[in-house]
């Protein structure tokens, strides 16, 4: 991506140059430019696939089943109200990033790993894409997101799924 605004950059002062025109006008195209790319973002290019997502009631029949291996869950979000799940806090902090980044360190690459948020919808929230990029970034094998598709409260707590108390 940082190749695309480069390449946009000089583009722009090409354009500059060869026609005269006037820096606000060479600050317009490239701000448009970068605009669009932004918009682009949320077109569905997400940093999971639709196979990575795991339905709420997947994941609580694997937290009820004491014979189940269970998942590395982090709550990326303000809050760990899923039994079990570590919380890291909000992932759209570089802070909370570092500490889920050392968390995640001290695991084998092929842990099965669920993140959730549920402040929001998906395409709201600030904190799993930040947070699923690092999954993706430190290869891991098996990183799921939980398909919370209003919020938690909705799609868990209102199904009876378990919270801590």
């Amino acid at each position: 991506m940082v190749g695309f605004y480069i390449f946009i950059l000089i583009f722009t002062l090409q354009i500059f140059f060869m026609t005269g025109k006037s820096l606000l006008t060479a600050c317009f195209v490239l701000f448009s430019a970068a605009a669009g790319l932004s918009f682009a973002g949320f077109t569905g290019e997400e940093p999971w696939k639709p196979a990575q997502l795991l339905a709420p009631q997947d994941l609580a029949k694997i937290i009820a089943d004491p014979h189940a291996k269970q998942p590395y869950i982090f709550c990326v979000g303000p809050g760990a109200l899923i039994p079990g799940s570590i919380d890291v806090g909000p992932a759209r902090d570089s802070g909370n990033i570092d500490k889920f980044r050392r968390q995640l360190e001290k695991l084998p690459k092929d842990a099965r790993i669920v993140i959730y948020c549920g402040c929001c919808p998906f395409v709201h929230c600030p904190n799993i894409r930040p947070a699923f990029t690092l999954l993706n970034e430190l290869h891991f094998a098996h990183p799921q997101l939980l398909n919370l598709e209003n919020n938690l409260k909705t799609d868990w707590i209102n199904k009876g799924y378990p919270v801590t108390k």
